[in-house]
């Protein structure tokens, strides 16, 4: 059985951005079943009263790929931000400032409608997505910088997410900070917690596991895709909606050039290159996603369209940078480090 699992799971890896096409087509044809997906909701209203009365399935898968990623998170992945904060720091910031600003520029330029408009800002003000990892690994850059500054975005996302959306997004529509931060605690803070408290608990066993953990991880981002096309359908056939197909990828290539840019300032070496560039430009489209869809349909678009422009820029650009080895000196232990997130790539 666990080989069966574990070929799936290689598959999923492998094609994840075709069977992120795959999905999304499949809301074309399946919509009634997807919207039906898409609009079912555990009760929390007893936990969290108004403030959020529900979750979704979409935060629910969500959390799962989180509780994924929390699971394959070690004491000694921590290390790499003692070993030099500088890198981390640096990155943290970029991806942060850079996205959320830029995405704020775009909305501004464009002159988006509201909804349109912060669902721009939250695919901006969401933290890095594991797409980077996968990306970073493929284009031979620094893959413990990649995964270390992932991880510090994405924990510092339950706080600086509804912050900066709160900041930016305000004066297009009303921001519940509060509802925010919950969603943001429960879906990504509390999951990775868990994750890691059991990985700690039962040990070199999550090793066995890891592959069940990645097919889950994909059928889940792949799920939310098709559950986050599925209500948008109709605004996907508009001719408008290649407006906001453009600023999406402008986006993403405007962040993947601002990091390029930001690593030759800091005289980064090709390695680091390389993954604080992939680390800037992709986002967790996917959580995203789960955020907008309190602000309406077409708040949800960005993020959808994101999911999977991504998953082709950051390939295009990874198989750009792995055509040229980095220098042999600079060449970091990546071969060293298996990348347990290689399949959670969010659209995340």
């Amino acid at each position: 059985m666990m080989k069966v699992i574990d070929t799936l799971g290689k598959f999923c890896g492998k094609y994840m951005a075709l069977l992120t096409i795959v999905f999304a087509a499949a809301a074309f044809l399946f919509t009634d079943f997807f919207k039906s997906l898409a609009s079912a909701s555990v009760n929390t209203q007893a936990l969290f009263g108004s403030h959020m009365a529900s979750l979704s399935l979409t935060n629910i898968l969500l959390g799962v790929i989180m509780f994924g990623m929390g699971m394959t998170l070690k004491a000694d992945d921590f290390k790499e931000i003692v070993k030099r904060p500088k890198d981390v720091i640096i990155g943290i910031f970029s991806q942060y400032i850079v996205m959320s600003g830029l995405a704020f520029l775009l909305a501004k330029i464009f002159a988006l409608d509201a909804e349109t408009a912060i669902g721009l800002i939250l695919l901006g003000c969401v933290p890095g997505g594991t797409a980077s990892n996968v990306m970073t690994f493929l284009a031979k850059g620094d893959v413990p910088l990649s995964v270390t500054i992932t991880m510090c975005t994405t924990i510092l996302a339950t706080l600086l997410t509804p912050a900066l959306t709160y900041a930016l997004g305000s004066q297009w529509v009303e921001v519940d900070f509060l509802n925010m931060f919950l969603s943001v605690v429960l879906v990504v803070a509390l999951p990775i917690v868990l994750g890691i408290v059991v990985h700690t608990l039962i040990g070199d066993k999550a090793e066995k596991i890891k592959s069940l953990l990645v097919l889950v991880s994909t059928l889940s981002i792949v799920l939310i895709v098709a559950m986050c096309v599925a209500p948008n359908t109709n605004q996907l056939l508009q001719t408008s909606s290649l407006l906001i197909m453009f600023i999406v990828l402008l986006h993403h290539v405007l962040g993947l050039a601002a990091g390029y840019g930001i690593s030759k300032l800091f005289k980064f070496n090709d390695a680091k290159t390389r993954a604080l560039t992939l680390e800037v430009g992709l986002q967790n489209s996917g959580l995203a996603v789960g955020l907008a869809s309190a602000y309406g349909s077409l708040a949800a678009l960005p993020c959808v369209l994101a999911t999977v422009i991504h998953q082709i820029v950051g390939a295009l650009v990874a198989n750009f940078f792995a055509r040229k080895e980095p220098d042999a000196k600079q060449k970091t232990q990546q071969n060293e480090q298996q990348i347990p997130q290689e399949t959670l790539s969010v659209t995340k």
